[in-house]
């Protein structure tokens, strides 16, 4: 019982002192004898959800690695503040670490070099608790479309592209305000919050049967998502693009050049490499024109 207490609930540090637990979740495990995420229905993470929802590519890309139990180099601004963000990367880590939903796992001092950078910090999620906290928020982005976003999962899951083009439209109309910083975004723009907001969807359902990474190198570029088999399952990679009106003028033609692009740089190439045969290997272009998507299914190498 100890060391799950440790798994969920350990990992604060005050000072030098370390294994610093969370008191209100020891105090709802021993009233209710079991573990469960009691610090996510406090009202604290609703900051942590906005600052990330509405984060870069850059900063949605490295909580993919933190929910997926990896950490993350980043430098830190022990003296940031919430007027001060303005998506700065950098504040956001820092903000979530003060906010003790990330802890340093290591940590550079200051050299003697006047012209050295800020050290650097190695950061992870606190404990489990955390972990499963940022997962059911990453669930609740799409709950305005609950239905359609689990029809789309189960329709890519059997290989069901009509119904991954109605669901996935559907998702995307709901929930595309959601990733909106408030700024005016360009037409590019948009569509990437939503849909690499999407890929970080994908991973929380898909855990289970699936490694789920984003704009991995393979073959001769870097891939938008690659879901690996866990199992026995196919392999999936999805190359999205915004359609370009000066080069296609209807969203088939940017879905073929979505398809086109994971056949020339060989994205499949990391697949096969680990022994899975090219025909369990499944590839669809996501086609972008404002909230609407059209998805196509590539043809086997």
């Amino acid at each position: 019982m100890s060391q799950e207490v440790k798994i969920w609930y350990d990992g604060f540090t005050f000072g030098s002192r370390t294994d610093i637990y969370n008191p209100w979740s020891i105090l709802n495990y021993l009233d209710k004898k079991k573990a469960g995420t009691y610090w996510a229905n406090t009202s604290s993470n609703s900051l942590a959800g906005k600052l990330v929802r509405e984060g870069s590519l850059d900063i949605k890309q490295e909580f993919e690695d933190l929910i997926s139990g990896r950490s993350i180099i980043t430098p830190v601004d022990e003296q940031i503040v919430y007027g001060e963000l303005d998506g700065s990367e950098e504040g956001i880590w820092s903000l979530l670490l003060a906010s003790g939903y990330l802890r340093v796992v290591r940590y550079e001092e200051f050299g003697d070099d006047d012209d050295a950078g800020d050290p650097e910090y190695e950061l992870c999620l606190t404990n489990r608790e955390v972990n499963r906290m940022f997962r059911t928020m990453v669930k609740g982005w799409f709950r305005k479309s609950k239905r359609e976003y689990q029809g789309f999962i189960k329709a890519l899951l059997s290989d069901d592209l009509e119904t991954m083009n109605y669901c996935m439209n559907k998702v995307a109309l709901a929930t595309f305000s959601s990733f909106d910083t408030g700024k005016k975004p360009s037409e590019a723009a948009e569509p990437e919050r939503f849909y690499h907001g999407f890929v970080l969807g994908l991973l929380v359902e898909l855990s289970d049967r699936y490694t789920v990474t984003s704009n991995r190198e393979s073959g001769f570029g870097r891939c938008d998502v690659m879901l690996e088999p866990k199992q026995d399952d196919d392999a999936v990679i999805l190359e999205f693009k915004v359609q370009n009106p000066e080069k296609e003028k209807e969203l088939a033609d940017t879905v073929k050049a979505a398809l086109k692009q994971i056949d020339d740089r060989r994205y499949e190439t990391m697949f096969v490499s680990k022994g899975i045969p090219r025909e369990n290997i499944r590839k669809y272009g996501f086609a972008f024109c404002g909230k609407k998507v059209l998805i196509g299914r590539g043809a086997i190498s």
